[in-house]
């Protein structure tokens, strides 16, 4: 029997107790902007809010080491700190980051059971700049990680996209010599962290199942598009996996105060619709990521949601024109051209 198409939104009070501090980006009413834009949409009806469990220790250890946790737990306890420049810690952090990184786990085993077609982790802090020993850009632990850990320790094929703005430099390091976890990301670069250069293909049996799109200032969803056919279509079919996970970020809108890409809300819905046809209904996870200005994290969200429910929504027109083609025109030739050749 097919499960219901339903969307499966995975959230705890909690995400919202994480409070880096005033004036912070990575701020509480993030998480509010995204769930006033789905219980708005057109499609609200066809998403279930669910309550996110914790990770238990034994799963994050998998993804990071123990003293990480301990640190994060002591500086919790302490009332919060500051970890680096940009990532800070409050009382409620630590439990909000195990919250966090359980809820990937949570929608699988609920994808599992059929009770939906699609997940979409919807917590914070985010996670994918959290590398096996590193806390850093507002990320603690790294919750698509975990999940995708986890599946490819049960022996599927996982494909991870990422299409946050930053690179997904922590992800990109759990898995750069692991040949069942694909890492694509398509990110703002030269641009923080600095890393996710199209040279970076993975190292050892992982070669080549690391594929960065380097993309520069002002790119539009015509070149997203384009990458997706081009780079992302023969990258897949070559790797056929199970499930898919997406770094669901949205500061690549050219509203996001912190970058410099030129999406709207209905490039990101156009590209999610695009990516969700990789695998089958019930092996989809979205998680959120980036997104700074609330308008659009809310109207990028709307509109992400109903593509992964098979309706159209553009609160924006998708853009096209600008420059990035090049970067696509690289990626493909590192992991398709040359490799035929």
């Amino acid at each position: 029997m097919a499960p219901p198409t339903t969307l499966l939104v995975a959230t705890h009070e909690l995400c919202w107790k994480h409070d880096p501090g005033p004036g912070h980006p990575e701020r509480p009413d993030r998480l509010s902007a995204v769930k006033h834009g789905l219980d708005t949409s057109p499609v609200a009806d066809g998403i279930t809010w669910v309550e996110a469990t914790e990770a238990p220790d034994e799963v994050i250890t998998a993804i990071h080491d123990g003293a990480f946790i301990e640190r994060l737990d002591r500086l919790s306890a302490a009332g919060g700190g500051q970890i680096d420049p940009d990532t800070y810690v409050s009382a409620h952090s630590s439990a909000a980051a195990r919250v966090a990184a359980g809820a990937g786990l949570d929608l699988i085993a609920r994808l599992d059971r059929g009770e939906g077609t699609a997940g979409w982790s919807m917590v914070r802090p985010p996670g994918h700049h959290a590398t096996r020993n590193q806390q850093m850009g507002f990320c603690l632990y790294n919750n698509i990680a975990v999940a995708a850990r986890a599946l490819a320790d049960r022996g599927e094929r996982v494909a991870i996209i990422d299409i946050d703005a930053h690179h997904g430099n922590g992800t990109q390091d759990v898995f750069y010599d692991d040949p069942r976890v694909l890492f694509v990301s398509f990110h703002q670069f030269p641009w923080y962290p600095y890393t996710g250069r199209p040279d970076e293909i993975g190292t050892g049996a992982g070669e080549h199942a690391t594929v960065n799109v380097a993309l520069p200032a002002g790119t539009t969803g015509e070149v997203y598009r384009a990458g997706v056919e081009r780079l992302l279509a023969p990258v897949m079919a070559d790797f056929e996996p199970t499930w898919l996970l997406i770094s669901a970020g949205f500061d690549g809108h050219r509203d996001d105060p912190i970058t410099d890409l030129g999406l709207t809300s209905a490039d990101y819905a156009d590209l999610v619709a695009d990516l969700l046809g990789f695998v089958e209904p019930g092996r989809r996870l979205l998680f959120l990521e980036g997104g700074y200005d609330l308008l659009a994290l809310s109207h990028s969200a709307a509109a992400v949601a109903a593509a992964v429910l098979g309706e159209r929504e553009h609160p924006e027109r998708p853009t096209s024109g600008g420059p990035g083609l090049d970067a696509v025109t690289t990626a493909e030739r590192i992991h398709v051209r040359d490799r035929l050749t």
